[in-house]
């Protein structure tokens, strides 16, 4: 373990916790030191803590079964044993606030995987491969904290990871209006059929807040940095839909848009093809090879078969032609607890290790 960064797991107990454990099992950059949940799980071993609700596909790994999990709140206790954190805790958005706002005063970098901070004007909300420019705005947090190492950065929702890799190399083209629904899986909810049992042979059109945020996420993405503020983009104009379906993992975009100057098809096709970004450049650990695939099967991205690709990382397209009332439509999916959530967050912290943040 030797010259690894301490990591440590806030909210270890739930889903994304979970996820962050399978995805930090030998790591070669990380190694998980800090296990914290609530004071319902402080003092347990952690295979006891998530006994009879651990999700993933894997067991346990041995790394964290036998870690005594500690009290999130205890953030004295926790500095002691962790360079970082990645928070994914399930509390009232301004607790959230208040608990990763002291982890950073404490001088732990914070990667969130909340949406508490996602609008701070000096908190990036990073796609690693589209705007880790956006980590220019760290240094200005780090003074309005007072702060030497802590800061904060805030992973996207996970309804627009599907669709906004797609349409970024399109930008060019200058993208007017998006009309989106997503078909969202129930773990984004943090749920399984067992416990979501109301979902079986049902399809819920409404998925509290998620419309908003699929609106107006992409325009920080889209943003700039001024005067250490992030600046979120004017346009495009984007109109959302977001659909609970009976799916484990996986979140699917339906996506029309139109440009101001319409690219051929071929264009397009060339754009995701090529797109490559900072992770995929420096080879990090859990970037994906390709970004975005495009499949030529009609029938294609299709949840089952297609969300795990590049080990649920990469994001898949299908199906673009000419829309009657847009100029295109095509079909998006990435996996919404890898991309969409643990997965996305480490590797921004990745990105923000090999860039000098975490040091």
């Amino acid at each position: 373990m030797a010259n690894k960064l301490r990591a440590g797991i806030i909210g270890a107990t739930g889903m994304v916790g979970q996820r962050f454990i399978t995805l930090l099992d030998n790591h070669p950059y990380f190694e998980i030191s800090v296990l914290a949940a609530s004071a319902s799980s402080s003092g347990k071993l952690y295979k006891d803590a998530v006994a009879g609700r651990w999700n993933m596909s894997v067991p346990i790994p041995a790394c964290a079964a036998d870690m005594t999990v500690l009290n999130a709140a205890d953030i004295d206790e926790i500095r002691k044993h962790a360079d970082f954190v990645f928070c994914a805790v399930d509390m009232p958005k301004d607790e959230i606030k208040k608990l990763e706002d002291a982890y950073a005063k404490a001088e732990l970098p914070v990667v969130s995987n909340n949406s508490a901070h996602r609008w701070t004007e000096d908190v990036p909300m990073v796609v690693p491969e589209i705007n880790s420019d956006h980590f220019n705005a760290i240094e200005f947090q780090r003074k309005r904290l007072g702060t030497k190492k802590g800061f904060i950065t805030a992973k996207p929702n996970c309804s627009i990871q599907s669709y906004v890799p797609a349409l970024n190399p399109l930008l060019e083209y200058g993208i007017k209006a998006v009309s989106v629904t997503t078909f969202q899986a129930i773990s984004g909810a943090g749920k399984t059929f067992e416990t979501f049992p109301e979902i079986v042979d049902n399809v819920i059109p409404y998925i509290g807040g998620e419309e908003e945020k699929s609106e107006k996420e992409p325009l920080k993405i889209w943003g700039s940095v001024k005067d250490g503020r992030i600046v979120p983009a004017s346009s495009p104009a984007i109109s959302a839909q977001c659909i609970r379906v009976p799916v484990i993992d996986g979140h699917l975009a339906a996506v029309s848009v139109s440009f101001d100057r319409k690219p051929s098809r071929e264009a397009i096709l060339e754009a995701w093809a090529l797109y490559k970004g900072e992770p995929q450049i420096l080879g990090l650990p859990h970037a994906p090879e390709q970004f975005v695939t495009y499949i030529d099967e009609p029938n294609r991205p299709q949840t089952g078969l297609d969300r795990d690709i590049y080990g649920g990382m990469g994001v898949t397209v299908g199906r673009l032609r000419e829309d009657n009332i847009f100029d295109y439509k095509f079909i998006c999916l990435s996996h919404n607890t890898l991309r969409g959530a643990a997965g996305g967050a480490v590797l921004t912290a990745e990105l923000l290790y090999k860039k000098g943040f975490l040091d």
